[in-house]
């Protein structure tokens, strides 16, 4: 059956992240095939290729597109790493990360988003993605540790567990602050950590049990 929102998706890509110096092949194969406008509610559909971030309920958004590539490409992916992705939110992301690396684990604290992606992501076929409902700001530490970690939602500061959870070399990429925030590129190496900041971001706050 042919998708009638492919055209959308090449505008999006051409205009939105190419156009604003997004390089990783991989990453924009992705947001080409990624079917987008099914993770946003039947009411935004419409929206679902604009520049901006779409609500998607439970006052959680799905990130603006440019946002999702520059993180997705920041994490410099190879096909054999192992990602943890907190904040599974409509699962648009979590799809981006599973087109380019073998395995995706991904934590959300809000069960019906989590349910509801789950279900979405199984039906578009992916067999690749391990789901947890519960608080991502302790990770996941039973498949530590990560090649990379993705936060997509912001804590006041970096939770110390992710960061933990990093294999040497391993990178993590997070928005930090409240009101304003910070994206952050940390990477752990032998002797500690590196911190890089990348640009001014706006996200909703993650919800922690703590």
């Amino acid at each position: 059956m042919e998708d009638p929102w492919v055209e959308s998706r090449e505008k999006m890509v051409e205009t939105q992240i190419v156009s604003r110096g997004i390089k990783d092949e991989r990453v924009i194969a992705a947001m080409k095939k990624v079917p987008r406008h099914l993770f946003v509610p039947v009411e935004m559909i419409d929206y679902a290729y604009n520049d901006e971030p779409v609500p998607i309920g439970e006052g959680q958004t799905i990130s603006q597109p440019y946002i999702v590539a520059y993180m997705t490409e920041a994490l410099n992916l190879k096909k054999e790493d192992k990602v943890l992705e907190v904040g599974t939110g409509s699962g648009y992301q979590t799809a981006i990360l599973a087109e380019i690396v073998n395995e995706v684990f991904t934590v959300e604290i809000i069960a019906n988003l989590s349910l509801r992606a789950q279900e979405l992501l199984r039906k578009l076929g992916y067999n690749n993605i391990h789901f947890k409902i519960g608080d991502g700001s302790f990770g996941w530490s039973e498949n530590a540790p990560y090649d990379a970690i993705i936060v997509t939602a912001a804590p006041a500061r970096v939770p110390r567990p992710l960061e933990e959870q990093l294999q040497i070399g391993g990178r993590l990429i997070i928005p930090v602050g409240s009101t304003f925030q910070e994206l952050y590129l940390i990477t752990r190496e032998k002797e500690g950590f590196k911190r890089k900041k990348l640009l001014p971001v706006r996200f909703v706050p993650l919800i922690t049990t703590h």
